[in-house]
């Protein structure tokens, strides 16, 4: 005669495990949901980036996390324990890295200084055209693009010291190296190059082109002169957020120089990505087109 023993079942353990992993699933979709909303112009990044991922973003992980915290304790009362001891697990995992990921993020938006419009030099600014200043006033509610702008006085609520600061200067600080030998920002610089304006500029239209970025301000149409200014838009892909890029390019003294400006048009912090898109593309421009930083 042979018995059968019957699994025992976890019961109201693995609800408990499955709904937390649930929780912690649903925390990481509302991220994405906040992000493709504010891309599908269901509501304003006011909304989908500082309601939704910044203020209730948080609270909604550390729920998560605190639930799948409970729910390993609980499967660990009494036998069976391993599948809602997994489940639960799992849903940790997720939390935690939904969590630390915006720990980074707040982390980061600290350290960076709260501008969003960047040049490589202040002292002769780069001025968009009006296809640029068009598209920005149509899109309402950007960000003013001026000659010498200043940080907010608000910003010291976070960033203290910060608030009523040129634009420039804070650029400059994050520019240079502190006591560890580090900067905050990589070094915005001209370039300089032994080719014509209009070679350089062609290289410059299809490095901007490669990028994905439209092209606002082409080269076709312009008239052959010792300046040239190429203007493109670049997009953001969760959000859709629209950063503004002027690239000045023009003669001067037997050499031809490049200038180059990316200003976001909402938000106060970029979180580095105009400095970023700046130095990346000078850098390649420099590359590719055998250029040299310093005339």
């Amino acid at each position: 005669m042979t018995s059968e023993t019957t699994p025992q079942s976890a019961g109201w353990r693995m609800k408990v495990s499955a709904f937390a992993l649930a929780a912690a699933i649903f925390a990481v979709l509302w991220f994405a949901i906040a992000a493709l909303g504010t891309k599908w112009g269901w509501w304003p990044w006011q909304v989908g980036l500082g309601q939704m991922t910044i203020g209730t973003g948080p609270m909604i992980t550390m729920i998560a996390l605190g639930l799948s915290i409970i729910a390993q304790i609980i499967a660990l009362i009494k036998a069976p324990r391993v599948r809602p001891f997994i489940i639960a697990l799992l849903a940790t995992l997720i939390s935690a890295m939904a969590l630390f990921r915006l720990g980074g993020f707040g982390a980061q938006a600290a350290a960076l200084p709260p501008i969003h419009d960047i040049q490589t030099d202040w002292s002769d600014p780069v001025r968009y055209t009006e296809a640029i200043l068009s598209a920005r006033e149509a899109q309402g509610d950007t960000n003013p693009v001026l000659d010498a702008p200043t940080i907010p006085e608000g910003a010291n609520a976070r960033w203290p010291g910060m608030g009523g600061k040129l634009v420039s200067v804070a650029q400059e600080e994050a520019e240079t190296k502190g006591e560890e030998g580090e900067t905050v920002y990589p070094p915005i610089d001209p370039v300089y190059f032994d080719q014509a304006p209009a070679e350089v500029a062609a290289l410059a239209e299809r490095i901007a082109q490669n990028k994905g970025w439209e092209i606002v301000t082409p080269l076709a149409g312009q008239e052959a002169n010792d300046t040239i200014q190429l203007e493109a838009t670049a997009t953001s892909g969760w959000f859709e957020f629209k950063d503004d890029v002027a690239i000045r390019i023009r003669a001067v003294e037997g050499a031809t120089r490049v200038d180059m400006r990316s200003t976001s048009r909402v938000g106060l912090s970029d979180i580095g990505a105009n400095s970023k898109r700046v130095y990346g593309f000078m850098m390649e421009l420099l590359d590719r087109g055998d250029g040299r930083v310093e005339d």
